[in-house]
């Protein structure tokens, strides 16, 4: 079996959260595989700029999800491990990257749970958005 270690965002702007409608409409997360050198935060913001085009600060980890498929191009199991990280966008301006992607956008968290195709990435977005209010009622406090 392949191992690949990724990294990506669950990206929040308000009450709304960023996903991604790939090339087999399914609609995910931005993520991507992790080169050798690279950390795992820094593939993150690489991967979520490159496919959203979206400006953004990280506000926390999400924690980590795996899940396993067979590649028909590689002819064998894969396993993907991905470690995640919480972002907040500076804005609603986003540019998906056509070559990747057929569609995307910020949904409220209800809508996009009900597209998210894969059920540990609906978990992910629960989760990540009460962790995400969590640090924004801090700030808050702060201020």
């Amino acid at each position: 079996m392949l191992l690949r270690i990724c990294a990506g965002g669950v990206v929040f702007h308000k009450d709304m959260v960023f996903i991604l409608k790939n090339e087999k409409d399914e609609w995910v997360l931005p993520k991507g595989k992790i080169r050798t050198g690279d950390l795992a935060i820094e593939t993150a913001v690489n991967r979520v700029r490159e496919e959203t085009g979206l400006s953004f600060k990280i506000v926390s980890t999400a924690g980590e999800t795996s899940y396993e498929f067979y590649s028909l191009s590689r002819q064998k199991p894969v396993c993907n491990e991905i470690i995640w990280f919480i972002m907040e966008a500076n804005s609603l301006d986003y540019n998906i990257n056509k070559d990747e992607f057929k569609d995307g956008g910020f949904y409220s968290i209800e809508d996009a749970v009900e597209k998210i195709t894969y059920s540990q990435d609906k978990s992910l977005v629960h989760l990540s958005y009460k962790k995400y209010l969590k640090f924004k009622e801090e700030d808050l406090a702060v201020v």
